[in-house]
């Protein structure tokens, strides 16, 4: 058994009972959605034409969603109908992420993930979908799609049907008769600055349009008078914000400070002293307690963080990612007690401790991957790239703190190749992201925001000339006539800042690509 959607967009009318339904069977709060009804035009005037497209969860049958929540509250039920358990949710927006439809978000009353669960609750006492009962057309239509007695498995059997973003891989089961091909590419779509009834135009011109009756479209992403245009439809806030970004930042420092440190004791044995041997991890144990503080701060329940381990799913890599900084956060505190019982970590610890760093390093790539949603975070460089930074933040941080205490050459001139090395390596995974081939369109609108679009003066300015070039420029001179104070200071802070403007951008233009 199979439960799926069909939605008749020829004789849907966008009349708004299927969300209404929704709204009024499971208490929807006002400003979000399990079910909505969204409007695009095409045409110039007086040529004009309307098109709706009921937009929902496609309970998939290899859904992201159940893949990458942490603590199992998204689950893919016998009868295929994709449920949630809001008792388990922690509201870590990763489902959010995961989902390419928008089909999640946040309940406002209670913190936690919700969306269209078939209602699930009359399906158990063979009732039809609330939105099935209301609809007036009998545009929707729901059933067995692994029954052949089913007028939903007829209809997909017999008829021309479509599939939202089938690319995904995730298996859909919200087939669509009749949509408009537009309202299934939302990349497509001009976003109107203004409505004809809702806004008032601030400037002659706009006035002008709206009185001809033309369309008033926002000028970076104005399109052909013809194209598809986007007149009604219901707001998707980013999920992630500046949080997650200085988790990365953060993380970054946590895992690069010992990775680093591990290289320069082999290469300095003996002539390290305290920076290596107690600073080092103290750094790192401040850091990874700032990563962990920064996971739980973002949460929407962080009174519910410990389900993480009572009631994990080891298929989501928030939980793997959890227990690797919880290991390497053991492996740091050996560090620091050898460090400051003994002559400082073995051989042994420091390549175990620089192995679970590189690993808290980089499986964030594997948690950004499991965000299907977002195609840029798709990139098989981040793993890579998100290993570089972590050189950089390590030896950046390092660098300062042992010209602060005044290290012997042996250890700075070092650390400055290593710090150098990570630069140019990172610059080259930024070029890389921005340059390579694009899977799709949504990669090339994320990816045009930060070249092209609002935020390239900070990626061309801050990330790849301040954050990179100057740097690079810097260590270059103080490894070929010597190390400076002033010099090492600003190339370590520039380095770290550079670093902290590419999470931010990066986080951002993930999100920029409009998924519904």
């Amino acid at each position: 058994m199979r439960y799926g959607f069909v939605i008749d967009q020829d004789r849907c009318i966008g009349c708004h009972a299927c969300t209404v339904a929704c709204k009024e069977e499971h208490q929807v709060p006002v400003g979000v959605f399990r079910t909505w009804v969204k409007y695009i035009e095409k045409g110039e005037f007086p040529n004009t034409s309307r098109h709706f497209g009921v937009m929902r969860c496609n309970h998939c049958d290899s859904a992201p969603c159940t893949t990458i929540c942490p603590t199992n509250a998204l689950f893919r039920r016998s009868d295929g109908i994709i449920d949630f358990d809001n008792q388990r949710c922690i509201g870590c927006k990763s489902c959010m992420q995961a989902c390419p439809y928008d089909a999640l978000h946040i309940d406002p009353q209670n913190n936690t993930a919700a969306k269209c669960n078939f209602c699930a609750h009359r399906v158990e006492v063979k009732l039809e979908p609330a939105c099935v009962i209301v609809c007036p057309t009998q545009a929707i239509i729901a059933g067995d799609l692994d029954s052949p007695e089913s007028k939903v498995s007829r209809i997909v059997a017999t008829q021309k049907v479509s599939v939202r973003k089938p690319h995904k891989g995730t298996q859909p089961k919200l087939y669509y008769v009749g949509i408009e091909g537009d309202l299934l590419e939302p990349a497509r779509l001009t976003r109107q600055s203004a409505m004809l009834w809702a806004d008032r135009a601030a400037e002659p011109a706009a006035s002008a349009a709206i009185s001809s009756g033309h369309s008033i479209s926002n000028p970076q992403k104005s399109k052909a008078p013809n194209s598809a245009r986007e007149v009604y439809d219901v707001a998707h806030p980013a999920p992630w914000g500046w949080k997650i970004a200085l988790y990365l930042w953060v993380k970054s420092i946590a895992a690069g400070v010992l990775m680093v440190a591990a290289i320069l004791l082999g290469l300095n044995a003996g002539t390290s002293g305290e920076l290596l041997n107690t600073v080092g991890p103290i750094i790192a144990l401040a850091a990874l307690g700032g990563t962990m503080a920064l996971l739980v701060f973002d949460l929407k329940r962080p009174d519910r963080f410990y389900y993480l381990l009572l009631k994990p799913n080891f298929r989501s890599w928030l939980v793997l990612g959890a227990y690797i900084l919880m290991g390497y956060g053991a492996l740091c505190l050996d560090w620091l007690y050898q460090g400051l019982f003994a002559d400082g970590p073995s051989p042994a610890l420091r390549w175990a401790t620089a192995a679970l760093g590189a690993a808290a390093a980089c499986y964030s790539a594997f948690l950004f991957a499991q965000a299907k949603g977002r195609d840029l975070w798709q990139s098989p460089l981040f793993l890579w790239h998100l290993l570089a930074q972590a050189f950089v933040a390590g030896s950046a941080t390092l660098l300062g703190v042992s010209i602060y205490m005044v290290a012997s050459p042996a250890i700075i001139r070092p650390t400055l190749a290593i710090l150098l090395a990570s630069l140019a390596v990172s610059l080259l995974m930024i070029l890389g992201e921005v340059a390579l081939p694009h899977a799709n369109e949504d990669v090339r609108l994320a990816t045009r925001l930060l070249v092209r679009g609002k935020q390239s003066g900070r990626f061309w300015g801050m990330v790849v000339f301040a954050g990179s070039l100057l740097p690079i420029a810097l260590c270059t001179a103080m490894l070929s006539s010597g190390v400076r104070e002033g010099w090492s200071w600003a190339a370590a802070v520039l380095a770290l800042a550079g670093l902290w403007w590419f999470e931010d951008l990066w986080v951002k233009a993930g999100q920029a690509a409009p998924l519904s």
